[in-house]
This record gives structure tokens, C-alpha cells and sequence, in this order.
């Protein structure tokens, strides 16, 4: 029988990367001490004493820990695995999106604080309900949000397979709901791609509540000027006949 082991380059590959992650370390802990000494005590343990536990936090993490900090400005971003091939996981804030069924205009976006998996429909519904003058009687989901059948008066439809009781009319109409919610994929692509939605330049949660928040009133507003262009282009046409 024989036994497959990894090349020897990745061995000494990762040999390296383990010894520079050490002197990073070292350098850092001992720029850490350096200023520890130098800054006065008023000011070490009034001002930026927090600052110093955050260090000291950031250097004994592990790969393996929980709630890790992942950037030093940003003290809020979290890791969000996608489970793609081609991008395994991203950085940043989780966003839910609201959109209506026919003329695909937001209506509602909500940021999460925490990455919780598929538990941002309660507050997307909220922030819609606010924005409208009606309650949403029904929202059509992924299969993300399985297990949830009402929230706040609102029906959650979900795509499944047709019931045994169904006619050909409410099968149909099953069927065009859930092909109607895949409309949504492509506008969170114009959302990061035209509207810069993933770079966001503004800091601390707020800036990321502001980000979204812009590039949603960008799509709205984009949607109106299409469609203020076609009126007053089928106005000029019947004036002119």
C-alpha cells in the first residue's frame, strides 16, 4: 500500500510563514512595551488603556478562536462564509435586502450587527413596515429562511414542492411567486458592481448603516429617472403626431 504526502516546498512553506508570524509578534510586542514605558501613566491608563487591551487581545488570538477581530480599524467586521468555489468567504457586515414584486424598488434594507445565519427577516419586515403605508401581507424567501411560516402578520412563502390539495391555478401561481424572488439576485449584483455597495470608504457601524443605505436610494432613484425618461419621451412623441 502505498502513502501520498504533501511536497517538501509547502512543508518549508509553511515552515516560513510560521517563523515570520513569530517575529511579527515580537516586533510588535515589543513596539507594545515600548510605548507602555515612554506614555505617561495619566494618559496610559486614562486615555489609551482600552486601545493597549485591544492589542494584547489581537495578539493571542488563534486561527481556531471565536469572534476574532479581523481588521484594526474596523473592529466590527466579521467573516462570512459563502461556500463558493470561487470566493469561500467574505469580510464585512451582513445586509438584507427588500425589494416589491413588480417594479423591483427597495423598500427595506437592515445590517446586522453579528453574523447570525438567516435570522435578518424579522428586521427587514420591520424597516419595510415602516417605510409603507400597508403591512406586508406575504414575503417570498430562499430556502434560507426554512421554519419560519409567519412574522409580525406577514406570511413567509418559501419555494417548495406543490400540496397534493392544490389546484393547476394555485400551482401556477406558487410557481410565479418563487420565479419572482429570484429578481432579487441581480439586484444585489448592481448594488456591489454599479453602485460600489462592497467598498465602503465610512466608519464604524453607522458608516456601514449610511453605505447601504446610499447605494439603495441610488437604485431607487435610478429606476424613477428611467422612468421619468420614457414619459416625458412618449409625451414629446404624442405632441409631436
Amino acid at each position: 500500500m502505498s502513502a501520498c504526502y504533501p511536497p517538501r516546498t509547502s512543508v518549508k512553506k509553511r515552515i516560513k510563514a510560521k517563523k515570520a508570524l513569530r517575529r511579527l509578534r515580537t516586533i510588535v510586542n515589543i513596539l507594545i512595551r515600548e510605548l507602555q514605558r515612554k506614555l505617561p501613566k495619566h494618559l496610559l491608563f486614562d486615555i489609551y488603556q482600552t486601545d493597549f487591551l485591544f492589542y494584547q487581545q489581537v495578539l493571542k488570538q488563534q486561527p481556531k478562536d471565536k469572534n476574532k477581530t479581523y481588521s484594526l480599524h474596523e473592529r466590527d467586521v466579521y467573516v462570512i462564509c459563502k461556500g463558493k468555489d470561487h470566493k469561500k468567504s467574505e469580510y464585512g457586515n451582513k445586509v438584507s435586502i427588500a425589494s416589491t414584486k413588480d417594479s423591483n424598488i427597495i423598500v427595506a434594507v437592515a445590517r446586522d450587527k453579528k453574523n447570525i445565519h438567516d435570522k435578518t427577516l424579522e428586521d427587514v419586515i420591520d424597516n419595510a413596515d415602516n417605510n409603507r403605508e400597508k403591512p406586508i401581507k406575504q414575503a417570498v424567501c430562499d430556502r434560507g429562511y426554512r421554519g419560519v411560516k409567519q412574522i409580525n402578520g406577514t406570511k413567509i412563502i418559501l419555494p417548495n414542492r406543490p400540496l397534493k390539495r392544490d389546484n393547476r391555478y394555485q400551482r401556477d401561481k406558487k410557481r410565479r411567486l418563487c420565479k419572482r424572488r429570484a429578481a432579487i439576485e441581480p439586484i444585489i449584483g448592481h448594488l456591489k458592481q454599479d453602485y460600489k455597495y462592497p467598498r465602503n470608504y465610512l466608519k464604524g457601524q453607522t458608516g456601514d448603516e449610511f453605505n447601504v443605505f446610499m447605494a439603495a436610494c441610488a437604485w431607487n432613484l435610478n429606476k424613477w429617472i428611467i422612468f421619468y425618461y420614457f414619459l416625458l419621451f412618449f409625451i414629446f412623441i404624442a405632441k409631436n403626431q
